[in-house]
């Protein structure tokens, strides 16, 4: 690899460890996203450290523990450079691997932590995420149980997934939230009208996943060859009566991208951290990707700066995607 552009850093909310202004999901290692090279996965995570890549993210429910599980010789090889997020909230196991209901209680964050501790072979979680909220469990309560695992020393900084700006605010109250990851790009911007804005007020650091819309805006070619094991094969955006639409969407971000000497993907980077610029929000996407090039390409996008002509020509694609986003 040549050309190596490396990351800024940027403390993770206020006050946190200091991160690179990119991480790497790392969720496709393992599933939902077909096939994958286990040996060109683990050569991307040594590469991403090298890039200034420096959070990984992960969660319990992806490849039901085995993401973790692959995840955790990298980690405790680099424990004093790579910061490591990962989540709780779904029910799902090996042995319920079709249930998809959510769990907030104490007692099951209490648990879900151990597992991930034990999984990663780590004495404390470096960043742990509510991955979904329950409404059944008072926010307060679930927030004041993984308050507890900051204070016992297994958790150093808590984070929410998709969550609305007053459950960010509530959540804030009880204890400082270091980040809120929710889907964030060019086709996805519901978070931009009132939660980027209460993340901003309460100095939290945004952390959009799915910045490429889940690989569709890495360019036209890529809805046509999902795989027979890829899950995105049933998402409403890459449906059939979907697809078509969304591509011609693709097309006029890759002609911006010719014009800019870029590929559709880091065109789609550089929109999402100009407008975080615009709403004065400190981020750091987590786009995954299981391959060394890609990666480049996708950390060489942070020092791209679109021109003002490029942003109005993306900024109405939202208001025409096809499919609600999953």
């Amino acid at each position: 690899m040549t050309g190596i552009n490396r990351l800024p850093q940027i403390a993770l909310g206020n006050g946190g460890p200091t991160i690179g202004i990119q991480g790497l999901g790392c969720m496709g290692m393992s599933e939902f996203y077909g096939d994958t090279d286990e040996t060109e996965s683990r050569a991307t995570l040594e590469f991403a450290l090298e890039l200034g890549v420096t959070m990984f993210d992960t969660a319990d429910v992806y490849g039901m523990g085995e993401n973790e599980r692959f995840l955790a010789p990298f980690i405790q090889a680099n424990r004093d450079r790579a910061v490591i997020a990962t989540k709780f909230g779904y029910a799902r196991t090996p042995e319920t691997p079709d249930d998809w209901s959510l769990d907030n209680r104490p007692e099951f964050i209490r648990q879900a932590a151990e597992n991930s501790l034990q999984r990663l072979g780590i004495e404390v979680i470096d960043l742990y995420y509510m991955h979904r909220r329950s409404t059944d469990v008072p926010l307060a309560e679930s927030i004041g149980a993984m308050a507890d695992l900051v204070a016992e020393g297994k958790v150093r900084a808590l984070g929410l997934s998709a969550v609305s700006a007053e459950e960010l605010r509530e959540a804030h109250a009880v204890h400082p939230i270091a980040a809120l990851q929710s889907e964030w790009s060019i086709f996805t911007r519901d978070i931009e009208a009132e939660i980027v804005p209460a993340a901003v007020d309460l100095g939290v650091t945004v952390v959009p996943y799915s910045p490429l819309g889940r690989g569709m805006l890495t360019g036209q070619a890529f809805a046509e060859n999902l795989s027979a094991g890829d899950a995105r094969s049933y998402f409403p955006r890459f449906s059939a009566e979907n697809r078509e639409a969304n591509m011609r969407l693709v097309a006029k971000i890759e002609e911006i991208a010719a014009g800019q000497g870029a590929t559709s993907a880091q065109v789609a980077i550089a929109w999402l951290y100009a407008k975080a610029r615009e709403l004065g929000a400190a981020v750091s996407p987590i786009p995954g990707t299981r391959n060394r090039s890609r990666l480049q390409q996708n950390v060489a996008a942070a020092s791209m700066k679109l021109e003002i002509a490029a942003m109005a020509e993306l900024e109405p694609l939202a208001r025409s995607v096809a499919g609600i986003a999953i």
